[in-house]
């Protein structure tokens, strides 16, 4: 049986690794002003640039139910017999019930709620694609990727709250108390949701060390086979100090990829984030 993995642009993979595992991406659409653009044709940087040249964030939407189900049957046209998408979090965006939804006027389309973001999807759709090389069924492939999805440790450190204070999820107030203390926040993804974590304080760097130390000694049972270190532009050293971390707990395959815009949009710059299943020996 032919399967095709399949998500969002929000997996945050750079092309040579959704050709290396066959996972096919939708774009989100993006609305810098009155310009729509699609994530992966326009980058971080674009985005940075255009809020520090306006002060106005750009907008995301979610891709609509027809434009799945096109995107579905095109698909199954190139002769494939089966589809499994993996949809950002539902917790965090409408897509994945507008997927859910063209997937039930496409026979052999399948939809899977990640619970996830930025390469915390891909975690689950390289899982995926791994599983269909052995020969599973769309349905053996869903129940053993859904035992899965409670483990996936997907957390960040932000540099800066003003991209949240711009999108109406952090007060004034607690964005002036972050620049006067020089507050970065972890967010973590629980339940399918942006959840906040720590509170860091001081140097970008050492916050970053910081956040390592303790997101790996909260989810301290790790698949040690795969790890992202996945950032927004984040500076050398930073993404350093996390495989530092990495290596030094004896992951095996660190893979530094980069936040497209749908996600940077969010985020701001410089926010990075270690992302792995954290259901080692299982």
């Amino acid at each position: 049986m032919k399967i095709r993995i399949s998500a969002e642009t929000t997996i945050d993979l750079p092309k040579e690794l959704l050709e290396k595992y066959g996972i096919s991406v939708i774009p989100f659409p993006v609305l810098l002003g009155t310009e729509m653009k699609l994530d992966g044709d326009i980058t971080p940087t674009d985005i940075f640039d255009y809020v520090d040249k306006t002060g106005v964030l750009p907008k995301t939407s979610a891709i609509n139910e027809m434009q799945y189900q096109e995107y579905f049957e095109g698909l199954l046209k190139e002769g494939y017999d089966a589809v499994i998408h993996f949809a950002l979090s539902s917790g965090i965006s409408s897509a994945c019930e507008h997927a859910i939804a063209a997937s039930q006027n496409v026979k052999g389309a399948y939809v899977v709620d990640s619970k996830a973001l930025s390469t915390g999807i891909a975690l689950e759709a390289i899982y995926a694609s791994e599983l269909a090389k052995q020969g599973l069924t769309p349905e053996e492939i869903i129940e053993k990727v859904q035992k899965r999805i409670p483990y996936n440790q997907t957390s960040f450190v932000l540099a800066t709250v003003d991209y949240l204070y711009k999108g109406g999820r952090c007060s004034a107030l607690a964005k002036l108390g972050a620049q006067l203390f020089r507050i970065r926040p972890q967010i973590i993804m629980s339940e399918g949701k942006m959840s906040p974590g720590k509170k860091y304080m001081g140097k970008q760097i050492q916050c970053v060390e910081n956040y390592c130390r303790d997101t790996l000694d909260q989810f301290n049972n790790p698949d040690k086979s795969l790890v992202f270190v996945t950032h927004s532009m984040a500076t050398p050293d930073m993404v350093e100090a996390c495989k530092k971390a990495l290596l030094e707990r004896g992951f095996e395959n660190i893979v530094e990829t980069t936040a497209g815009a749908t996600i940077s949009s969010h985020c701001g710059p410089k926010c990075i984030g270690i992302l792995y299943f954290n259901d080692g020996g299982k």
